[in-house]
Formats: structure tokens, sequence, C-alpha cells
């Protein structure tokens, strides 16, 4: 009979194992001043990193497992899903697990590279799983999967890795510091459409926005309380040119209520854009109906 000691034992070295397996599944990226980030090796010829910690650049010097040393060019980027493609110049022959789901309270690894060929590790459970969500860049993410795990800004990018031995997705840093895994359905998603287009096209309508309140008077005849007024307009943008000023407080997309920035974005998303949608606003004290056509964001 198996002691609670030999147990652990037996558990401890299946982590061991799975860490030294996760090295063919990890890159260093090198960064000015000596430094690396994470990259996951997600199929033989390409490379899937953090976009919000990759630095601006065509090409980079990466470090495989073992040390081996080559460049890879980058693909594509995608802020909204915070997804960046790369392609090796080498292509490598380890590594790449196969794609899974998880479920709240199992248990996961968090894989970084440490720079010279080896990896590190981080082990934790999921502390929740939740529904599809959108970021505040627009990009549309199948679910919600937050970590309890600590993280070091290299580390991230890397594969998170379930108890079962498949890709749950990769690490990276959301709102308020907290440790998310961005799924491997979304990445897939985002990695065919950077192959075909370098980037992924979301919906804009060149206006900035603030929470604000309805004044006292119109509240009843408009139904809401909070609107989103219109601080800027892009020039020649869509607000712009369906007549839009700023001033204006927007109520409603589609009668959708945008009493919040975050209840616009799902209405922006990348199959909006060529679309018309009918914007509810409340202007020197009438209420208007603007129609404006969703355009692609601006490559910045």
């Amino acid at each position: 009979m198996a002691t609670q000691s030999d147990i652990l034992v037996l558990v401890s070295n299946a982590l061991a194992g799975r860490a030294g397996a996760a090295e063919g599944d990890v890159a260093a990226i090198r960064v000015a001043g000596g430094g690396h980030r994470t990259a996951t090796v997600w199929r033989p010829d390409l490379l899937v990193a953090s976009e919000q910690s990759l630095p601006k650049g065509d090409t980079f010097d990466t470090v495989m497992a073992g040390g081996v040393a080559t460049t890879a060019r980058l693909v594509g980027r995608d802020p909204g899903t915070n997804v960046a493609l790369l392609r090796l110049a080498q292509p490598s022959a380890l590594g790449i697990s196969g794609n899974g789901m998880t479920q709240t309270g199992a248990l996961a690894s968090a894989f970084g590279a440490d720079g010279n060929g080896g990896v590190t590790a981080r082990l934790g459970a999921v502390n929740y799983i939740g529904p599809q969500w959108h970021s505040r860049g627009g990009g549309k993410i199948s679910a919600r999967i937050l970590l309890d795990v600590r993280l070091s800004p290299w580390e991230e990018g890397g594969p998170v890795i379930g108890a079962g031995g498949d890709r749950i997705g990769i690490s990276t840093f959301g709102p308020r510091g907290r440790v998310l895994a961005i799924p491997a359905e979304t990445i897939e998603s985002v990695v065919a459409v950077l192959l075909q287009h370098g980037r992924v096209a979301r919906g804009w309508l060149g206006a900035a926005f603030r929470p604000v309140a309805v004044p006292d008077a119109l509240q009843a005849q408009t139904g809401q309380a909070v609107g989103l007024i219109v601080l800027s307009v892009a020039a020649g943008g869509p607000a712009a040119k369906s007549g839009v000023m700023p001033g204006d407080i927007l109520l409603a997309v589609d009668k959708t209520p945008a009493m919040r920035v975050r209840q616009v974005i799902p209405r922006l998303d990348a199959d909006s854009v060529g679309k018309a949608v009918n914007l509810d606003i409340l202007r020197g004290g009438a209420l208007v109906t603007i129609q404006a056509v969703v355009e692609a964001r601006p490559v910045t």
C-alpha cells in the first residue's frame, strides 16, 4: 500500500517530468538589455507570444530547447486578444502539446523560458472559468480562465498545461495584474487570421467616450440615468462622417444601452466592419438617431 510520502514523491516526479517535456514547448525571445521574453511553440514553425510584452520589431533572436539559437520573423500582432505570431527560421521538432480545456479547481502548470534553452515552472489551481468576454482592445476571448499562480514578466506568454498534459493556452497578465490563460481556442482562431492577413481588423467608430449622467429632466424620456458623452471625434472617421459631434451623449448602439464603454466594444468586433449601426444620441435636449458605417480600426 502506497504511503502518503510515496504519493507525494510520485506527484513530484510527474510534475518534474512534465517540466522536462515542456522544454520543447517554450522559446526565449531576446530583448534589448540582455533580457528575454517567453514564447510558446504553437506549431513546428510558429511561435505565439504575449503581444503586450513583445517589443516592437520584425525579426527576433530566439533560443530554443537545448540552447539552439535561431531567428523568428513577425507574422502579425493582435492587441485585442494579446496574441503575437512569429515564424521560426528553423522549425522545431520538439514539444507541441495538444490543445484541451480545463475546469475550475484543476491543477495547471505555467511554463516559461529561462533564456538559455531551459524551462521555468509554476504550479497552481484554475481559480475561475467564466464565459466569453471582450477585452478593452475589442478582442473576443472564448473563456475567462483565471489562474492562481505567480508569474514573472519574462515568463508571460508561455504555455499553460493542464494535469492531463493538454495545452490550455498561454499565460498573460490581465486587468489588475491577474494571471490569465488565453484559451487555445481563441489563439487558434487568431493564428488563422494573422497567417492570412497579418492583423485582425476590428470595428471602429472614431470617437472617444466617457460615462456621464443624463440630465435629470431627461432620464424619464431616455430611460437611462447614464450615457457616454462624446469627448472627441477623429477627422474622417465613421462618427465624423455620420455627423456625430463632441458633446453628444450616446445612449445606445442598435438599441443596446451604452452606459459603459465596455457595452459598446462587443458591437465593434471583427464582424461589424462595413456594417451600419444606429446610434441613439441625446443632443441639445433632443433624442436623435444617427446611422454610422463601422470601419476597420486604423493600424497604429
